[in-house]
């Protein structure tokens, strides 16, 4: 009877009852990880070995993108500069540039697409394959083992990753200025430092926080929601990385209106 109700629902109807249950589901998901965070067993060893493969193996890709995003951004931004004769301005552009925002967010992005297809491909693949019921069989928690695990990965791991990659990308851009203007590397990072603050890596250290939580939450979500099915392990891959890139736009935009707040306060 249930199931022929719904099916003489509009379409629209259907589609609003879908995203406010998903909402929901997503609701006492979160809530889950933070009251399975804190209990014992830690599963320290999973920890480490999610960091090494977050962290470790994501640095060849996030060294080429941030060197190119170095030099790119700096050749796109000396002729509007040269314009008004501020060229000698380019490091403390770039610097601003890369440490608020560029920095934190291509990280974020490229993790997105690497990180979080990857977690919601495996513990997609792991529900269809019903290993997940197998391990609540045998006594161990899946959720604490696998979700847990992973989250708390992406959140240590993607912050040390926006500082590698803002120090990458500030080496292509020494590089490019360094090879029209032949300034020393100590002139340029002087000018660098002395245009940041407190504030900017502060806020920086936060939003990545806050992009590796959703990142290793939206991935484990999807796939530990997955529908049976290989079709169902490839949905989770391809939502977790829509879903992440998303909400890391939405997260970027609210930060920054928070951040300028606090700097005209």
């Amino acid at each position: 009877m249930a199931e022929e109700k719904d099916d003489k629902k509009p379409f629209l109807s259907k589609k609003i009852d879908k995203f406010f249950t998903g909402l929901a589901s997503a609701y006492r998901f979160v809530l889950r990880f933070f009251k399975e965070v804190f209990v014992p067993p830690y599963e320290l060893k999973e920890v480490v070995q999610q960091c090494y493969r977050i962290g470790v193996e994501s640095l060849p890709l996030i060294s080429l993108t941030g060197f190119i995003v170095g030099i790119v951004f700096t050749n796109q931004s000396r002729p509007s500069l040269e314009e008004f004769g501020a060229a000698s301005w380019l490091p403390s552009l770039i610097s601003i540039a890369v440490v608020r925002a560029m920095g934190p967010l291509v990280t974020a992005l490229i993790a997105a697409g690497k990180v979080g297809s990857s977690i919601g491909a495996e513990i997609g693949s792991m529900k269809v394959t019903e290993q997940i019921d197998a391990m609540e069989v045998s006594a161990t928690n899946p959720f604490k083992f696998l979700v847990v695990s992973r989250v708390l990965a992406t959140t240590f791991m993607i912050p040390l990753l926006v500082m590698y990659t803002d120090f990458v990308a500030l080496i292509g851009s020494f590089l490019s200025v360094n090879s029209k203007e032949l300034v020393s590397m100590s002139t340029f990072f002087v000018q660098v430092f002395e245009s940041i603050s407190f504030l900017d890596i502060f806020s920086s250290v936060i939003k990545s926080i806050l992009f590796g939580f959703t990142i290793g939450m939206v991935g484990c979500y999807k796939g530990y929601n997955s529908s049976k099915g290989t079709e169902g392990v490839g949905r989770a891959a391809n939502s977790a990385v829509v879903i992440s890139m998303f909400l890391i736009f939405i997260e970027e935009l609210l930060a920054l209106q928070i951040v300028n707040a606090i700097r005209t306060w």
